[in-house]
């Protein structure tokens, strides 16, 4: 028994190392993304990445302080999408995934297939973008970041359904039944108040996916008022290639505007682009990996 227990103790000391050394290599290059968007800019191409610069700057912040106005749209943008997107998305998933699981339900295998089928094949990208935009005429409008490629998704569906199918009792589904309940009222009072974990996973996984989207906007926004966190972080990092090749030429300003600091403010980017999704990784993170692990075994 005493063996056992050391055998257990050195197992646990073992793979608390491996996985603080993990740990690490997944942070550093965070931190290092971090000190860079504030070390100065001249600095950073003489030196490259340090994590202790010689110099610090904020030319990156300030530069990107005087787009504020911008940038507050554009977090307006972006949160309206996530939260509208995500909703909805989870709406859809959940509802689709209950049939699904119903051992009951005649259709189940074919509809089944079908969703599993949209993981394998898709149409492509030119009759997605022509059935947007001639069928649904979603073109610069805010609908053009919410439906395609995200609302619905076969990996959630399939996640969800098997979260059902494995954690829920088919007895509290029949119990429900014999009290009268509808299928409605039994997938509101029953199903998703015990599939909290996996909804959550899910929601955060969607939520993730539209906070990070740059595709769609390429495609389908033109209007720069529609423009979310990363399409205009695209956009201004764009901008400011354009001028710096204009003032090495000497032709922006008559030649007296200085390079602006590209290098730094791709940094400064990245961590304007991530804070609200540490921000919020938190309060989720302890229905993550358990909706994950139930979710995915195979009912």
């Amino acid at each position: 028994m005493k063996r056992k227990l050391n055998s257990e103790k050195i197992f646990r000391s073992f793979a608390f190392v491996v996985l603080l050394i993990l740990a690490i290599v997944c942070i550093l290059p965070i931190i290092l993304i971090i000190v860079a968007s504030f070390t100065d800019e001249t600095t950073l191409l003489a030196n490259g990445y340090r994590f202790f610069p010689q110099k610090y700057g904020l030319e990156a912040y300030v530069y990107l302080l005087k787009q504020s106005v911008m940038m507050l749209r554009a977090y307006k943008i972006s949160i309206l999408v996530t939260v509208i997107g995500t909703l909805a998305s989870l709406v859809l998933s959940t509802t689709f995934a209950y049939p699904l699981s119903r051992k009951d339900f005649k259709y189940r295998n074919i509809f089944s297939f079908l969703v599993f089928f949209t993981m394998l094949f898709s149409g492509g990208i030119v009759p997605s973008y022509m059935m947007w935009t001639k069928f649904f005429h979603i073109k610069d409008t805010i609908w053009a970041l919410i439906i395609p490629s995200y609302l619905m998704n076969a990996f959630n569906i399939l996640l969800i359904r098997n979260y059902y199918s494995n954690n829920i009792p088919d007895a509290l589904v029949e119990a429900a039944r014999i009290d009268g309940a509808s299928e409605f009222l039994t997938f509101r009072r029953v199903i998703v108040p015990l599939s909290v974990p996996v909804i959550a996973t899910v929601g955060l996984f969607t939520g993730l996916a539209y906070w990070n989207d740059w595709i769609n906007g390429l495609y389908y926004i033109n209007d720069p008022g529609l423009y979310s966190i990363p399409n205009l972080l695209i956009r201004l990092m764009n901008n400011i290639q354009y001028l710096n090749s204009g003032a090495a030429a000497g032709i922006v300003s008559g030649g007296t505007t200085g390079a602006l600091p590209s290098t730094s403010v791709r940094m400064a980017i990245a961590v304007v682009g991530v804070i609200p999704v540490v921000a919020a990784y938190p309060f989720l993170q302890k229905y993550l990996i358990r909706g994950t692990v139930i979710g995915a075994v195979k009912g």
